[in-house]
């Protein structure tokens, strides 16, 4: 139904004053809440609350959603939708009552990280500065500088939590819900030859900080071009170098193959476009990396932590595993991990990769949907023109890379949800030759009424 002007001050004598309605004025959505999520991580990881209070968080995101009661749904919205279904239905393969805490708390983490996307496309439909809407994220990546650090000068740090005490012991005592709520400032294999303490925190496990840094820096660079000037845009330029130290330290081989997909695709379409700008950030942060790289002997510490392990034959017997059981459970796979026998090391089968714990728990038509989103969203993202918009735009492809090693049943998710959804409505501004407003787009076509 086409939207009616709001009535004029000078209606035309005769005319009746209900004959133009007014379009209803939807409210705001306000920018605090996901300060408040992303940007509290230091307190939410103290309280051991990061990972089990992280669906509550979304909670309120997604009341404040209805609260508005039209939300616009950003491309790739469907395919998620059947992602999530297909999940929801896979909880009838689990074995036992005791896997639902932990069946419920990756449900969350998927539905989190959908309702995250939703309410920061919403926002940014609503004409706001789009570096204002990448402070939540600023904040979050000096989470991890700072987290990372602690884990540089005091590994051996852990703590109980308040959220453990809290804890029934039934639940607490659970080894992977032990992990979510015991907070260390780093990790360590006890199974190794020479173990090495690997900065970790805010995560339970230093894949996880890998994976995010890896997410959240094309972010905050994307932030350095969109700010001009300010405090907080010189703070995160501090930030950058001294944020490879813990990086690097985490030994994370698939974070720098990862990240340098990304920049290896950055760099291609900025030459493509010759887009000057692009390219020169891009051999920026190959420079300060390279240098970092003089100092830690990163390639040196990664060989040696291959020769005193066997995380890669750990590795690849457990996805043959996957493989193997998920030909009998091919459609709605097992509902969660599960540990056998033959396995040597010491996870269950359906971990070491969010592509292997998909496929094993929830079935072959759920990787699907899962991976089809991830393609259509890298797609969709790969149009933006801008300088930050090209950076923002390799935060799928660097999704892409992670998949098949790091799991992404975390929050780290809701990052990748936050960064595809910023980058989709700068692109739809940038297809726009009046300028960066977008109108609310009919409710038949994009919206939801809540």
């Amino acid at each position: 139904m086409p939207t009616l002007s709001p009535p004029s001050v000078d209606e035309p004598a005769g005319q009746h004053p209900g004959a133009r309605l007014a379009a209803p004025v939807l409210p705001r959505l306000p920018v605090w809440p996901l300060v408040v999520m992303f940007g509290l991580v230091p307190l939410w990881w103290l309280a051991g609350a990061f990972y089990l209070g992280w669906s509550l968080l979304g909670a309120v995101l997604l009341a404040l959603l209805l609260v508005r009661g039209r939300v616009p749904l950003p491309p790739g919205t469907g395919l998620w939708l059947l992602f999530l279904a297909l999940v929801v239905v896979s909880a009838t393969q689990l074995s036992s009552v005791g896997s639902l805490l932990a069946f419920g708390l990756r449900l969350g983490f998927y539905v989190t990280a959908l309702v995250v996307g939703v309410y920061v496309y919403a926002v940014a439909r609503q004409g706001i500065e789009l570096s204002t809407l990448l402070v939540p994220i600023c904040l979050f990546w000096f989470g991890l500088v700072v987290l990372g650090w602690l884990g540089v000068l005091a590994p051996r740090f852990e703590m109980s939590t308040p959220m453990e005490m809290l804890l029934p012991g039934g639940v607490s005592g659970n080894a992977y819900i032990q992990d979510l709520v015991r907070i260390a400032a780093s990790e360590y294999s006890p199974r190794a030859l020479n173990p090495i303490y690997r900065p970790s925190a805010p995560f339970p496990y230093t894949n996880n900080y890998g994976s995010a840094y890896a997410m959240t820096l094309p972010c905050v660079v994307a932030f350095v071009m969109l700010r001009r000037h300010g405090m907080l845009r010189w703070a995160v330029i501090a930030s950058l170098p001294l944020s490879l130290a813990p990086a690097f330290l985490t030994l994370n081989r698939t974070m720098f193959v990862s990240l340098g997909a990304g920049l290896l695709v950055l760099g291609l379409r900025a030459a493509r476009r010759g887009n000057v700008r692009v390219g020169a950030s891009v051999v920026g942060v190959l420079l300060i990396g390279g240098l970092a790289a003089l100092f830690i002997p990163v390639t040196e510490l990664i060989g040696n932590r291959v020769e005193s392990s066997d995380t890669n034959s750990d590795r690849f017997a457990l996805y043959e595993e996957v493989l193997r059981r998920v030909a009998e459970s091919p459609w709605l796979g097992y509902g969660a991990p599960a540990t056998v026998d033959t396995i040597s090391a010491p996870v269950p089968v359906g971990t070491q990769g969010q592509l292997w714990m998909v496929l094993f728990c929830h079935g072959v038509p759920a990787l699907l949907f899962f991976l089809a989103w991830f393609a259509l969203v890298a797609v969709i993202c790969a149009r933006a023109r801008s300088a930050a918009g090209q950076w923002l735009a390799v935060v799928p492809v660097v999704c892409i890379v992670q998949i098949p090693f790091y799991g992404l049943a975390s929050p780290n998710l809701a990052v990748a949800f936050f960064a595809v959804a910023l980058t989709m409505s700068l692109v739809e501004r940038e297809a726009r030759p009046s300028g960066p407003a977008l109108p609310h787009p009919p409710a038949a076509q994009s919206e939801v009424v809540a």
